[in-house]
């Protein structure tokens, strides 16, 4: 038998460490190459190590949340006979023990039992009159386990909702999706918090701690980073879509084989034929450095909420490419945020960020800004109301028209209050007369 001591490789130049997410095996287990050890992340991205080698785990790094330096200790496998020579030179063992974590991890906890031990009515006394009353349940139980996990099995969503559903006992076809048809943790949390009789047909949810680790873990930083270093100030203002909506719906109706439009490329059109007047906006603040750089092309961020939580991947460019390249733009970079496969590149260099909550989007939002940036904006939900408008004989009429708010926030530092609404206010033209935004 022989120690193999695996390092944590190399996964990306300029990358120094990366933080556990899960681990896939624990002390004891046995196994084999190729097999999935551990999930880790680094800038943002996640990534699968697998094992060179095969035998027993008789030692982890650590637990979900420790930092593990490249290089460093990760994994201690004993395996049979020698390790071979191509492994080896591969991940060869450090010459020292990786430095320990600050706090030593506990104890790889014993495996959960499938199902929760009962709290009460475990006496002897009660037992039996307890398994005779659950005898009797058990079919009727069963029946509409049965029916509910087979309506379930067509919803479309991903194993981590399916799983959390599952723990809830929540059936997922009597969850309403957002977007696309896709159930997701968002929409779950709205049928939580919104369908009380549903959550009135059982008991209590438990109490439940939740170590706050990778993706939502660097979120968190990131939004306290920001608020914490940034003066931020909001500024909303209503603009009139009806002649905008009008348009996109004549456009989807003559568009062929282009995209579909959706209201998000005609707003960053709108955004980009806007800003070369308000530079301002469009710029990135190195606080540290005190330097403030106003970008001549727009790098528009997307934010754009995941499984992992929000990732705002990046449109380059942007001024550069009309509607329906912006459509299929959008497309694929929200899809590789969701699946996980979005590159570094495509998930760094904004210069100003739109955030959008589609349908959910609310009367009006306060957004926090993506440091290093100055400015964000978020397009609201639109709604139909009653207005005034002229009748063409120099009167007014009542009239339904398409409503939405805009909000922007702003770094108090280096965009001043009149410079932002002027800049709405701009946008705001431009949204109410959107010929403009498709000439040239």
């Amino acid at each position: 038998m022989a120690k193999f001591i695996f390092n944590m490789p190399d996964v990306g130049e300029g990358v120094a460490e990366a933080e556990i997410v899960e681990w896939h095996v624990k002390v004891g287990d046995t196994i084999s190459e190729d097999q999935h050890l551990v999930d880790v992340m680094t800038d943002k991205a996640t990534i699968d190590i697998e094992s060179p080698v095969d035998g027993v785990v008789t030692e982890v790094a650590g637990e979900a949340g420790d930092i593990i330096s490249v290089g460093g200790m990760l994994v201690v496998v004993e395996v049979e006979g020698e390790v071979p020579e191509d492994v080896a030179d591969e991940a060869a063992p450090a010459p020292a023990p990786a430095p320990e974590p600050a706090n030593e991890p506990a104890p790889s906890p014993a495996p959960k039992p499938a199902h929760p031990e009962p709290v009460e009515g475990s006496s002897s006394s009660s037992g039996a009159a307890l398994e005779e009353k659950d005898s009797a349940s058990t079919s009727s139980a069963r029946t509409e386990e049965g029916a509910a996990a087979k309506n379930s099995a067509k919803v479309l969503a991903t194993p981590a909702v399916r799983k959390r559903a599952k723990e809830l006992g929540v059936d997922l076809s009597q969850v309403k999706p957002a977007e696309d048809g896709r159930v997701r943790h968002g929409d779950l949390d709205q049928f939580l918090t919104y369908n009380s009789g549903y959550a009135a047909a059982g008991p209590a949810r438990a109490d439940e701690e939740k170590k706050v680790i990778g993706m939502r873990r660097r979120i968190a930083e990131n939004m306290a980073a920001s608020k914490r270093n940034i003066p931020h100030f909001s500024y909303v203002e209503e603009v009139d879509v009806t002649d905008l909506e009008e348009m996109r719906a004549q456009l989807n109706a003559n568009r062929g084989d282009k995209p579909k439009l959706t209201i998000l490329p005609l707003m960053i059109t709108a955004i980009c034929k806007t800003l070369p007047d308000f530079p301002m906006i469009n710029a990135r603040y190195d606080d540290e450095a005190g330097v403030v750089t106003r970008y001549g092309s727009v790098h528009m961020g997307m934010a754009a909420q995941t499984d992992a939580g929000l990732m705002v991947p990046v449109l380059k460019d942007a001024q550069a490419k009309n509607v329906w390249q912006l459509a299929n733009e959008i497309t694929r970079l929200a899809e590789a945020a969701r699946s996980g496969k979005a590159t570094k590149d495509e998930l760094t260099g904004g210069t100003l960020t739109v955030t959008s909550l589609g349908p959910l989007g609310g009367i009006a939002t306060t957004p926090v800004i993506n440091r290093p940036e100055v400015a964000i904006i978020g397009p609201n939900k639109i709604v139909e109301r009653p207005m005034y408008v002229p009748d063409g004989n120099g009167g007014e009429r009542i009239e339904k028209r398409k409503l939405m708010n805009i909000s922007i926030s702003c770094d108090h530092r280096v965009v001043d209050g009149w410079d932002a609404a002027s800049f709405i206010q701009a946008l705001k033209k431009l949204l109410e007369t959107p010929v403009l935004i498709v000439s040239a």
